[in-house]
This record gives C-alpha cells, structure tokens and sequence, in this order.
C-alpha cells in the first residue's frame, strides 16, 4: 500500500495525524460505518424473528444458519484471501451483504418474511463474511509503519467500539420506535457505503504475494502453522465452546429474557451498548498497558466472560445486567490485543490468512450447533438451567487452557523472555518492536478476535 503522507493543514482545518494515512482513514471509516450497522442489526435478526410469531427455537435456527457458511466455507475464504488482492475480496463480500440484508429488510417491513426466508438470507450473509474475515485481518497493519501499529490500532478500535456503542443503543431504540426492518435497511446501506470506500483503496505500492503450491497446499501448509504452536490450538479449542455458549446465551436467551423480564429491545439494546464501552476502556487500558506475558493476561481476562450468562440465569435488574456486559467488554478487549498481538508476533505474514481461518473456524465451528440447539435444551432443562451451564463451561474451559505452558509463558517480543517461554517463530512482527493490533467482535474472540475489521459481520 502507499506509505502514509503528512495531511497537516494550513487552513485551520482539522488534519488527521501524519502517519494516518490514506488508506488508514478508509478502512477505518468504513469499519466504523459497518459497525454502527452491524450492532443494531444484530438485535434486529432476533426481534425480526420473534415479532413474526416465532420462539427461541427460530432464533436459534436463524442464527445457526448465518453462522453454518462461516464453518463450510472460512478455510477457502482463508486460502483466495491470500491469493487475491484482499481488498477485492472485502468489497465482493460488502456487496453480497448489502443485497442478502437489503432483501431481509424489505421482507421485514412489508410484513411478507417467512421464517424459511431469514434462514436464506442468514446464510447468505454468513457466506459473505467467510470470505471477508480472512482477507480482512492484518489489513490495518499494512497501512502504517511498524512502529505507528499501536497507536493505529489504537484509534481504529476505539472507533470501531464507539460504533457498535452508539450502533447498539440507537438499534435498540429504532426497533421500539420502527421495527426492525428499518434497522437491517440501515445495515444495508452501510455494507454499500464500506464497500465503496474500501474498493477507493490505493494498493498500487503494496508487494504482490506469489501463489502456493495449490489451494490444498495452502490449507495443509496453514494447518502446520496451527498445530506447531500448542498456545494457538489449545485456545482456539478453547473458544471453539466458549463462543458456543456465549452465542447461545446471547444471541438466543438473551433476547427472550430482554422481552420477558427486561422490557423489551431498549434495555437489550442498553446492554450491548454497554458491552461496547466496556471495549472502548479496554482499548485505553492497552494502549498504556504492555504485558510482558501477554497470553497469561489475556486468558486471565476471559474468566469474566461468564457474567453475562448468569446475571441472564437470575434475571438480574437490568442495571446489573449493563455492569456485567461492560465488565465482559472491558476485559475482552485486553484478551483481543493480546490475542492479536501473539498471533502477527508469531505467525508470518504471508501465511496470516491462512492461519486466521483455521482460528475463525475453530471458533465458530460449534456456534450453529448451540444456537440451534439453545431451544431444545431450554425446553429440557429450563432457560435458567441452560445459563448458569454455559456460564459453568466459561470458567472450567479457561483454567484448563491455564494449564498449557506455553499459554502462560509466551512473552511479548522486545520484553524479557518469562521461564519456559516459547522461542519466537520469526512472524511477522519487527524483532524489538511488539506489534499491537486489537482484537474484537460479536462477543468473543475470532468472530470477535480479528483486527476489527473482520467485524462486518451480518446478522
């Protein structure tokens, strides 16, 4: 990509800072416009379900059918990622979820959506995003000078973050006032407008990537990548249930307790907003904080990712409901930076995509499995039951992962190496210079640990 240029003004205007260059301030719009739509529509699905008569059983089908072409399709989306220009692949994805959620919209506000329909056009939007993920992680990182990462990622997070803040609370309110259709028309809209500022990028100076031996070639070279770092399995397993669960409780339970004990969309909406800021402080913490065992502190993070399923399990008020979600955002966003920055530490760049398509789909592979099977289980056990089991799962699964060493010694490079750390792998980070990219999205990591560009997730 073109290197940065200076943009100070001589005419008082506002400038944004000299190593934010062209490209930077592109993707980094468009990744907020993306998350302002994305945070409301996420609600939107499930209202849209719910005011069409259907049960948390259809919730859970709809949300298992976005998420069942992430799994089929996320090492191909992996593999042409690193094949293609990755931009390309961005705005072909951008342009598949602006009709798949055009479409839902307009069957939504005309009253005529099927239940058949929203698990379509889910997976339409889930195709898009197998595809963009990928391509989209470690595209930042390209726009700047090494050592400018930090504070690049800095800024973009915490755009991104205040967007799915303001996206969530303004979603939450639009479904009470309007309906919901009217919130995935704006998601619409807002893949369109991202799409086009991302095919406006200038890739004229970024180095060409010279093709593998083959499509599986690049999928078996990507999984060696994997199975060669104990730390990289052990929490993408990790995750794989955790996000499961969490997915379950939020995406299916949450939305039923919200309308039956929280009042409705609004306070649903309140909640994830503040899910939001929690990430927006987190992202503030990191930019000050720098671990030297950066993995031990980030899967610390994670234990209180439980919160949310048991303040649900109660229910509790709905003031402690929005102090467990933003606790939850503030310490998955440490567990983000850390993620992200043991992975471009670790893994070479040229072999980045591949190897975040093996993390995405080890951590989204058992989602539509829980969500679809969030209802059943509601009706043999009951909701509350369901809750505090998905909150059980959280906590045993991440002391487990405590138990691998290399988890709680890996040392972040340009730090004093801790005892027993693994040796760096010669990625793609600058020897001295740790390289600091944020993780983020839905609720967890992968389809929530990317950059926070894989975030164009639809609903």
């Amino acid at each position: 990509m073109t290197a940065p240029k200076a943009t100070g003004s001589r005419t008082g205007r506002p400038s944004r800072p000299a190593w934010a260059g062209r490209n930077y301030t592109l993707l980094t719009a468009a990744a907020v416009i993306t998350g302002l739509g994305n945070s409301g529509a996420l609600i939107a699905a499930a209202f849209a379900v719910l005011a069409s008569g259907g049960d948390g059983t259809d919730v859970g089908l709809v949300a298992a059918a976005r998420t069942v072409p992430l799994v089929v399709l996320l090492l191909v989306g992996g593999a042409v990622a690193d094949r293609l220009p990755r931009h390309r692949v961005m705005v072909a994805a951008n342009a598949l979820n602006c009709v798949s959620q055009g479409v839902f919209a307009a069957l939504v506000i005309t009253g005529e959506v099927r239940l058949w329909q929203m698990v379509l056009l889910s997976a339409l939007g889930g195709t898009g995003h197998a595809f963009f993920a990928p391509a989209a992680e470690g595209m930042v990182l390209a726009t700047v000078r090494g050592e400018q990462a930090g504070r690049a990622f800095a800024v973009f997070r915490m755009g991104v973050n205040g967007a799915s803040i303001g996206g969530a609370a303004l979603g939450g309110a639009l479904i009470a006032a309007l309906g919901p259709g009217w919130v995935l028309a704006v998601d619409a809209a807002a893949f369109a407008v991202a799409g086009a500022l991302r095919a406006a990028l200038d890739l004229t100076d970024m180095p060409g990537r010279v093709p593998g031996g083959g499509l599986l070639g690049d999928l078996r070279d990507g999984w060696r990548e994997v199975v060669g770092r104990p730390w990289l399995w052990a929490i993408v397993l990790q995750f794989s249930v955790v996000n499961a669960v969490v997915a379950a409780a939020e995406a299916v339970y949450g939305p039923q307790v919200a309308e039956e004990h929280l009042g409705g969309a609004r306070p649903w909406g309140l909640a994830l907003a503040a899910y939001g800021a929690g990430t927006v402080l987190g992202g503030l913490l990191m930019v000050r904080l720098r671990p030297r065992r950066i993995l031990l502190v980030g899967t610390l993070c994670v234990f209180p990712l439980a919160l949310p399923s048991a303040a649900l399990a109660v229910p509790v008020p709905v003031a402690w409901l929005v102090a467990a979600m933003f606790a939850t955002g503030v310490t998955l966003e440490v567990f983000g930076v850390t993620w992200m920055t043991a992975l471009h530490q670790e893994v070479p760049e040229e072999k980045f995509s591949r190897v975040s398509a093996y993390d995405w789909l080890g951590s989204i592979a058992l989602v539509p499995v829980a969500t679809a099977a969030a209802g059943p289980v509601e009706t043999l056990v009951g909701r509350p039951a369901a809750l505090w089991g998905c909150s059980a799962l959280v906590v045993l699964l991440t002391a487990a992962v405590l138990c691998v060493p290399d988890v709680r010694n890996l040392t972040r490079r340009g730090a004093p190496a801790a005892p027993g750390a693994p040796v760096a792998s010669g990625g793609s980070g600058t020897p001295g210079a740790p390289v600091v990219a944020p993780g983020g999205q839905p609720t967890t990591k992968a389809p929530s640990g990317g950059s926070g560009e894989g975030a164009d997730s639809p609903s």
